[in-house]
């Protein structure tokens, strides 16, 4: 807050303050409530915002009357809801990605027999923003608009790779030449019994935008063995990759 405050004073001074304190407010609470999966009471969040409870409430009012905010009855805590989310994708970049992706990955469930999922870097997170459901009896299930830890997960790997991004992901053997050759396959690290295999989608410039995953799960009713699940997942990600106008996923497709 007091990085805010020292900006607004600088743009006084120069003649150029076009800050509109109502907005402040509401994007403070938004950027705030963001990192708090269990929510904010209302006098928790005018003291981490620096403001008193009578300078945020017809805000919180407000936030919540236009849906990006719900208040829990009970415990009177509000949370984010997924208006955030849907505006992002109704973004024409986002929206571009999961309209091509979503013909190649029907096919890829109906394919493998297994479901599928289109996951991207989300401040530092994997956010699910596509998902096929598995046309058979059993499979796995991600939501959209799912956030998962980008550093437990083959498709945070994936994506990590793609930007260079630092990671604590500790590879097993083998595991490196894979994402070198922009895909990964190893047991899922959160959900016992699923192995995760987790393929880049680059754009034209062959950087990594997306990362196409199938948590496979593998019982005696599964038709399609691992093998041909990862050579499947793989041509489908080149093919969503073509579609975006880049490179398919080849060897240092991941750099940059």
């Amino acid at each position: 807050m007091a990085e805010r405050s020292t900006e607004r004073t600088e743009r006084t001074e120069r003649g150029t303050d076009y800050s509109a304190p109502a907005l402040d407010k509401a994007l403070d609470i938004l950027e705030l409530l963001a990192g708090e999966a269990g929510g904010l009471t209302q006098t928790e969040i005018a003291e981490r915002v620096g403001r008193n409870v009578s300078q945020i409430y017809r805000v919180l009012a407000t936030l919540e009357r236009r849906g990006y905010l719900t208040r829990d009855d009970r415990s009177g805590r509000y949370v984010l809801s997924m208006a955030l989310f849907d505006l992002a994708h109704r973004h024409p970049p986002l929206r571009g990605l999961v309209q091509l992706a979503t013909g190649p990955m029907r096919g890829l469930a109906d394919q493998v027999r297994q479901s599928c999922n289109l996951g991207i870097d989300d401040a530092g997170a994997v956010r699910i923003v596509a998902q096929a459901e598995s046309p058979a009896d059993f499979g796995y299930h991600v939501r959209v608009g799912a956030r998962f830890p980008l550093e437990s997960t083959a498709t945070g790997a994936v994506l990590a790779a793609g930007t260079d991004a630092a990671t604590s992901t500790a590879l097993e053997p083998g595991e490196a030449a894979q994402l070198d050759d922009g895909w990964l396959a190893r047991p899922d690290r959160l959900q016992a019994g699923v192995t995760d295999v987790a393929v880049a989608i680059t754009d034209r410039r062959g950087h990594t935008v997306a990362a196409l995953t199938v948590p496979y799960v593998a019982t005696s009713y599964s038709a399609v063995g691992l093998d041909e699940v990862v050579a499947a997942a793989r041509a489908t990600a080149a093919e969503i990759s073509a579609r975006l106008g880049g490179m398919p996923v080849a060897a240092g497709s991941l750099e940059g």
